[in-house]
């Protein structure tokens, strides 16, 4: 049986950024629930809810829902139409392929004045006489019925005629609830009949290879979609878990085991790890501390998170994921700290360095940054001597330094000049038509 929790409202809410309090439209269809509730308490704003394709077996806990203008209740196991007189701005209600047999139920909508569509399509009571002109001539605010407009004139006649059609409703009533009481009769001695076989079959050794059984499996349920049943809501639900019945042993057959997780190396290293995949940031503060901002789900609620700090590696754990990250640095976990931003949701975890470096006082980056803007405001104009200090090699002549480069200079003009142009061979002839090689 599956519930409307806060959860499932809150992820088909996500066309509302996850707000349900002001949701307007919800889709709830194909979930398998049973039981309409909590829609009137958490989501008084609501307009438009499709419940379709699910096992819902009676209409409650809408009636505070005062702004509902249509509601999907098609595909269900509804067999009475009830507590519907509070939505004071239903337009619209889908009844479609139910088991709706008490036709004299709709007499609870007259008081729904805005109501201008209706849909009984598939419903038992849909195939007694002068159905139509009951419902017509019941409910005067109607436009459509059934996807038909109702006209005028088809409006005066089922009026004309209301007391012998209201007569003829009650008798096709009490036959059909008599049908349904030996229905369910039928279904308790099949059901009881059906457990006893299983407890036996249960008792007997099972000593069938696994080919025997998965052929035991098909031929039951070959018998089970051949057996001839009446088209019930026990028959629906019937279908509905034996359907889940199959489908569970075919997804424990083709389960895979889950992979172990390893959070260390073989040397012992830990891994870096973010299952998840969420954005996270890592710095050093000025105190000596190791700062990791993780963006964790926003509306996770925090008793879920797990905070392990190790001295060489943290790990954060929620939902199943794990988020770990390996430490440049050793910490101190015992003075650690953790930390929820209520506006963003984001986890910050302080931890305290083991071995921080000793930062500079005050005054010598004082002195720093005086010597640096002494440096900048320098007139460049200025003339800067040259200053010898201890540094300097001693096998270098600072008195000869001009004079070297005199003699340097006189020693390559020298050699430039002896510098001549090689002879010509005995048998070359100047020929000025010849061009000169470039």
């Amino acid at each position: 049986m599956v519930k409307i929790t806060e959860a499932l409202i809150r992820k088909r809410a996500e066309h509302n950024e996850g707000e349900i309090f002001s949701l307007e439209e919800i889709s709830l269809h194909q979930q398998d629930i049973e039981k309409i509730e909590h829609l009137d308490k958490w989501c008084r704003d609501l307009k438009i809810v499709y419940l379709q394709s699910n096992l819902i077996s009676k209409i409650e806990n809408v009636g505070r829902l005062k702004k509902l203008e249509y509601i999907n209740l098609a595909i269900n196991n509804i067999e009475r139409i009830e507590n519907l007189e509070g939505c004071e701005s239903l337009k619209k209600l889908d009844l479609t392929v139910n088991f709706v047999g008490e036709l004299t139920s709709i007499d609870s909508l007259r008081g729904n004045i805005h109501l201008e569509e209706l849909f009984l399509t598939g419903n038992p009571c849909t195939e007694f006489e002068g159905y139509r002109d009951y419902v017509i001539a019941t409910l005067l605010q109607l436009k459509t019925l059934d996807g038909h407009e109702i006209t005028r004139t088809e409006r005066i006649q089922a009026q004309q005629n209301y007391e012998s059609i209201r007569d003829k409703m009650a008798e096709y009533e009490k036959e059909y609830l008599k049908k349904r009481d030996k229905e369910r009769q039928e279904y308790e001695e099949k059901k009881a009949k059906k457990s006893e076989e299983e407890s036996q079959n249960r008792k007997k050794p099972n000593e069938s290879a696994d080919g025997e059984e998965e052929g035991e499996e098909e031929g039951v349920d070959k018998a089970f979609w051949d057996e001839a049943t009446a088209y019930t809501p026990e028959s629906r639900v019937e279908v509905h878990e034996h359907m889940k019945k199959k489908k569970e042993k075919e997804e424990k057959k083709t389960e895979q085991p889950q992979r172990q997780r390893k959070f260390f190396n073989e040397d012992g290293r830990p891994f870096n790890i973010n299952e998840a995949k969420l954005d996270f940031k890592l710095d050093d503060d000025d105190h000596g501390n190791v700062v990791l901002d993780l963006a964790v789900y926003k509306y996770l609620s925090t008793p879920m998170i797990d905070v392990d700090v190790q001295p060489h590696y943290v790990r954060v754990s929620f939902k199943g994921k794990v988020f770990q990250l390996a430490l440049m640095e050793e910490v101190c976990p015992d003075s650690s700290d953790a930390k929820r931003s209520q506006t963003t949701g984001h986890l910050v975890i302080t931890m305290p360095k083991a071995n921080p470096r000793i930062p500079l006082r005050a005054s010598q980056k004082g002195n720093k940054k005086e010597e640096q803007k002494s440096e900048t405001q320098k007139d460049p104009r200025e003339p800067q001597y040259l200053e010898v200090g201890h540094d300097v090699p001693k096998n270098v002549d600072l008195r000869n330094i001009v004079a070297e480069s005199k003699k340097d200079a006189a020693a390559a003009k020298q050699s430039a000049i002896e510098k001549k142009e090689p002879e010509n061979s005995p048998d070359f002839v100047d020929d000025p038509d010849v061009p000169p090689l470039m």
